[in-house]
């Protein structure tokens, strides 16, 4: 079922789901399985799992370092697959311009199309590790626009070398980013929100929100979005803080602000332990907040760990 059709049936009730990391080469799926069981009890219609880009290593070789392109996490539709077949739930890949040309990116789409996965999340990616800002994979595409316009296409049985007949086309449902605070490379929050307005043109079925801690910026995002004439979903999305670093960490690579009250309530505590129950603590009440709100969807960044986010859903599902 789409992401939207989940939202249509709910009639109104938040809906919870959350997002995982597939888990680094060398390590059983049986680990990411440990960490969705404990949530499956909360009924998430959906799951979202990342797409991790190519990344670089050195391999000495005759005395020499040998630069060498790898991927670290094992494929995301096959893990896709694995979830939805095991789980009965559907899965959304997130489909990234970074790393991955045009027609690797059909292939991906096809690959979803037969595995009966019908949704999707269209995201340029970040910039590689040793580059400062992004830079296009050659014959990919440069923004979000682009992929969100591609996947449009093939919906419409429009592949890269033609037309093809089918009784069968592909009808994924597209989900793109959204940035209640701008994305940290945007000029301004008007500029961004152009840039939204054009994949939602472009084909976009519904919008996920980047991590934010105060409801407000969340609200007035949804006012902008909406005083624009754009009424597709509107989905926040919510990250429990875990770690004292995450204090320097998330305004520094998401370019989002804390509230003072947390950082304080933060700062106060003796340990990480003592720092990861504020994050839940402070997530649950957002998330009341959200709900009551009218968010459609509550959906949590697990960041590969299901304890913290078990607790919030506890009290709130």
């Amino acid at each position: 079922m789409k992401i939207t059709d989940h939202i249509k049936k709910a009639n109104g009730k938040t809906l919870f789901s959350f997002e995982l990391i597939p888990p680094r080469k060398g390590k059983s799926i049986q680990e990411l399985y440990n960490n969705i069981d404990p949530l499956m009890e909360f009924k998430p219609p959906f799951i979202d799992v990342t797409t991790s880009r190519e990344e670089f290593v050195y391999i000495e070789k005759d005395g020499l370092l040998d630069k060498k392109v790898t991927r670290m996490r094992p494929g995301t539709i096959g893990i896709c697959a694995s979830i939805k077949h095991k789980y009965n739930v559907d899965t959304v890949p997130h489909v990234l311009c970074g790393g991955f040309t045009k027609e690797e990116t059909e292939y991906m789409l096809v690959d979803c199309h037969y595995l009966g996965i019908h949704n999707l999340m269209a995201l340029r990616g970040d910039a590689m590790r040793e580059e400062q800002y992004f830079k296009p994979t050659p014959g990919g595409h440069e923004y979000a626009l682009g992929l969100v316009e591609q996947v449009a296409e093939m919906n419409k049985g429009h592949y890269l070398n033609g037309m093809v007949e089918t009784s069968d086309c592909s009808d994924f449902c597209i989900g793109v980013a959204g940035y209640p605070e701008k994305h940290l490379e945007a000029p301004s929050l008007k500029t961004d929100l152009k840039r939204l307005i054009q994949k939602v043109e472009a084909g976009a079925d519904y919008v996920v929100t980047q991590m934010f801690f105060d409801n407000k910026k969340y609200f007035e995002f949804v006012d902008l979005v909406r005083a624009e004439g754009i009424d597709i979903p509107i989905i926040p999305g919510i990250k429990p803080i875990a770690v004292k670093r995450h204090l320097q960490l998330l305004p520094q690579v998401f370019k989002i602000d804390l509230p003072q009250e947390l950082i304080e309530s933060v700062e106060s505590c003796k340990n990480n332990a003592d720092v990861r129950q504020v994050g839940i603590e402070w997530a649950i009440q957002q998330s009341k907040e959200l709900m009551e709100g009218g968010a459609p969807v509550l959906h949590y960044y697990s960041m590969g760990k299901s304890d913290n986010v078990q607790a919030i859903a506890s009290a709130l599902f």
